[in-house]
């Protein structure tokens, strides 16, 4: 197939790459050049100088940026995917954002003859570099179906959640059970900070509990030790966080732990906290 990516950024960067692997024929694009020159020579195809030139003659264009506003920049206007994409091409949103705008989106593919599936990803950067990503998507079962042999060369498991919009919704169910993890490790781990209790020994007493997680096994070490120069950027889920705090008042609901946790972020960002691994949540505590 011939494929474009839109998006080389610590995410799109290594999955496309896994593409380059499979033999499709694939050109890339990215705000910075450079960026998408440093891939093609590291995993040949091509770049383009717009997302537009990028999708052009492509069966499937991925898009992998940074929010909703990053989203429609590289769809829409003269230069923007829609632009260039031919009829009845799959475009696939890696992107987390809103379920509101997946279903805008849609809509505009089908108004140029082009199909949308929105396919948001889990694993972290970690999981894009190994290309063992849980891919979460919304759409209709035959572009699902088409999309999952392709999103498999990053995607461990591709599962479809149903109409286009289920995608971001099981994301925003993942960020929320993710930071709800975060929390309770982080105001664990005061405990047994304060008690002095052997941090390694007591991780791998709770790995064999029902504390068990992946958070417990692969971020209480480093959390306790104060390192965040890696991982999932704090600005992001802050992000991500806000994304579902507007779901669930549209949908009536209270989510009294994503409030806190999404306030306990925008005061991190405000002390310079924005590109830490989204594990910082525990400095919270600490001071």
């Amino acid at each position: 197939m011939k494929l474009a990516f839109i998006g080389l950024g610590v995410m799109g960067f290594p999955m496309a790459g896994h593409l380059s692997k499979t033999g499709h024929e694939i050109c890339v694009y990215n705000r910075n050049p450079q960026k998408a020159a440093d891939w093609v020579a590291r995993h040949g195809g091509t770049h383009a100088a717009t997302p537009a030139e990028a999708a052009q003659g492509a069966d499937m264009v991925m898009v992998c940026v940074g929010n909703d506003d990053d989203v429609r920049a590289v769809v829409y206007g003269d230069e923007g995917v829609l632009a260039g994409i031919k009829p009845g091409a799959l475009l696939v949103d890696h992107t987390t954002t809103s379920a509101g705008l997946a279903e805008e989106l849609a809509r505009k593919a089908a108004e140029t003859g082009a199909r949308f599936i929105d396919a948001p990803v889990s694993g972290g950067q970690l999981g894009a570099e190994n290309g063992t990503l849980t891919v979460m998507i919304g759409g209709d079962e035959a572009d699902v179906a088409e999309a999952a042999p392709v999103l498999a060369a990053y995607g461990k498991k591709v599962t479809r959640l149903g109409p286009v919009g289920s995608g971001q919704r099981c994301k925003m169910v993942n960020q929320i059970c993710v930071i709800g993890a975060v929390q309770g490790i982080a105001e664990g781990l005061m405990i047994a900070k304060k008690a002095g209790l052997d941090i390694p020994t007591l991780i791998e007493v709770l790995a064999g509990g029902a504390a068990q997680s992946w958070q417990l096994q692969n971020r209480a070490q480093t959390m306790a030790e104060g390192k965040f120069d890696f991982g999932f950027a704090a600005q992001w889920m802050h992000k991500d966080l806000g994304i579902c705090l507007e779901e669930a008042e549209r949908l009536g609901l209270t989510l009294p732990l994503t409030e806190h946790v999404h306030q306990v972020y925008e005061q991190l960002l405000a002390e310079g906290y924005g590109r830490c691994d989204s594990t910082v949540v525990i400095k919270s505590l600490e001071s």
